[in-house]
């Protein structure tokens, strides 16, 4: 019998949870001590005895986000974990060595392209604040682009409270030209979007932006398409910061330079240290495995389809090819 050396081991679940936020998690989540026991203990249970997992973290932290995005639906939960460790392992490029002493990552952060802000807003929650029209489409390529979004994104959800209350984004489409929407094609758009709504698990609460050009709002409409109703109705377009300010989107948590009090680059420094801070569980991640041999051909691709389907695997013969996402990143140079 072989002995697996889990990435992180079992543990006994402390909620670090405030009683407001127990409290959210309770109304909005169906979360107790009974459910949470319950479900993490089915959950561990599946991902043990789970043959296409060779991989994973099996502690409380990791595990309940994906729950928690799920609201306890146990089923839900074990499809989007194992999406979410498919989908790191195909996309290795981009979901790979997210590890924030890397100079591309460096430089893309300390340019302000994304990152969250110190503190919650007036609901508890982290605001995201993104800068697409920074971001060099002749310097950086697309994977370059998602390592950001992925390292941003794991970090945030390692903290209990933000799994709970969820998150803010907010955009600054000033800068945004045609070449920054020749990075992806609409095929790698439509599955980028789509696998990511249903296998992140973040719960997007609000999202907020601002100057976006007339020249790109085929491009803004093209993404509206993509996403469910239900963030759909969560999405505010704003001509301009003033526009904002005017219609009471809270601009207080943002930076200086967007309503604030604080300057952007205090605020990047401050999210690097977090960034320091986690970079060996982040790191970690690269030691969950799945065996790609048992998933579709169309589940490694992302294929929209799978989606649809569900997600169970489906028998592959020895003479498939695995193509996978990683095979629809253009430009990339993987050593």
């Amino acid at each position: 019998m072989v002995v697996v050396e889990w990435v992180t081991p079992e543990d006994e679940y402390v909620c670090t949870l405030s009683r407001e936020t127990q409290e959210v998690a309770k109304q909005e989540l169906r979360e107790d001590k009974n459910s949470r026991d319950q479900a993490l203990r089915q959950i561990r249970e599946w991902i043990k005895l789970n043959p296409r997992i060779e991989n994973c973290r099996l502690d409380s932290q990791f595990l309940l986000k994906f729950l928690r995005c799920k609201k306890y639906s146990v089923p839900m939960a074990q499809e989007a974990i194992e999406r979410y460790l498919l989908l790191r392992q195909v996309y290795h490029p981009a979901f790979n060595n997210l590890d924030i002493i890397d100079p591309v990552l460096e430089d893309l952060l300390a340019l302000g392209y994304l990152f969250a802000v110190p503190g919650r807003d007036r609901k508890g929650r982290r605001v995201i604040v993104a800068r697409p029209g920074v971001f060099d489409p002749y310097k950086y390529n697309n994977a370059d682009m998602c390592r950001i979004h992925a390292i941003t994104y794991e970090a945030l959800m390692e903290d209990e409270e933000s799994q709970v209350r969820g998150f803010v984004h907010f955009a600054d489409g000033a800068g945004v030209s045609f070449p920054h929407l020749t990075l992806f094609t609409p095929k790698e758009a439509v599955r980028i979007v789509k696998n990511g709504e249903r296998t992140i698990p973040m719960r997007h609460k609000e999202i907020n932006a601002i100057n976006i050009h007339s020249s790109v709002k085929f491009a803004l409409d093209f993404g509206m398409s993509l996403i469910s109703e239900k963030i759909k109705k969560r999405v505010n377009i704003y001509t301009s910061l003033n526009d904002a300010s005017n219609k009471k989107m809270d601009t207080s948590i943002l930076p200086k330079e967007y309503g604030g009090t604080m300057p952007m680059k205090e605020m990047i420094d401050l999210w690097r240290k977090e960034l320091v801070a986690l970079r060996p569980t982040l790191l970690s991640h690269d030691k969950m495995r799945v065996r790609l041999e048992m998933f579709s051909e169309k589940a490694r691709e992302g294929a929209v389809s799978a989606l649809k389907q569900g997600f169970g695997c489906a028998a592959v013969g020895s003479g498939d090819s695995i193509q996978g996402i990683t095979g629809s990143f253009r430009k990339l140079e993987v050593d």
